[in-house]
């Protein structure tokens, strides 16, 4: 079993900058696919990025594609997800996930397991 720990989340102001970081626990993701998705108020649960295990391959939404950056530390079990040029509408929570899969891409249904959620509020 995973389990799957956000922070790093908080207010900021439009075009500010916030990292968000997913630990990982109960077993090493060294060799799992994951993913970040974001809900915002009223809205379904959206893809943001997802990566292959070995990070020989990141997707990106095209909504924050250029502004945000998926990374991962295998030897801490830890995914980040650094937010750049912060707009209002990336306003929701965040969600990291995970999936003992090589990729699992843009498909939540593809992903074994979540974390709670941090909430990232971008003032205008």
């Amino acid at each position: 079993q995973v389990q799957l720990v956000e922070s790093g989340g908080g207010l900021v102001q439009a075009g500010g900058s916030l990292k968000l970081s997913c630990a990982a626990s109960g077993r090493t993701i060294r060799t799992y696919a994951t993913g970040w998705f974001r809900q915002a108020p009223g809205k379904e649960r959206e893809f943001v990025a997802a990566t292959t295990w070995d990070v020989a391959f990141t997707e990106y939404a095209d909504s924050v594609k250029g502004r945000f950056t998926f990374s991962r530390d295998n030897a801490k079990s830890t995914v980040y997800l650094q937010m750049n040029s912060l707009k209002p509408e990336d306003t929701g929570v965040y969600y990291c996930a995970a999936s003992p899969r090589y990729y699992s891409g843009s498909n939540s249904d593809a992903y074994d397991y979540w974390g709670q959620g941090t909430q990232v509020t971008v003032s205008s």
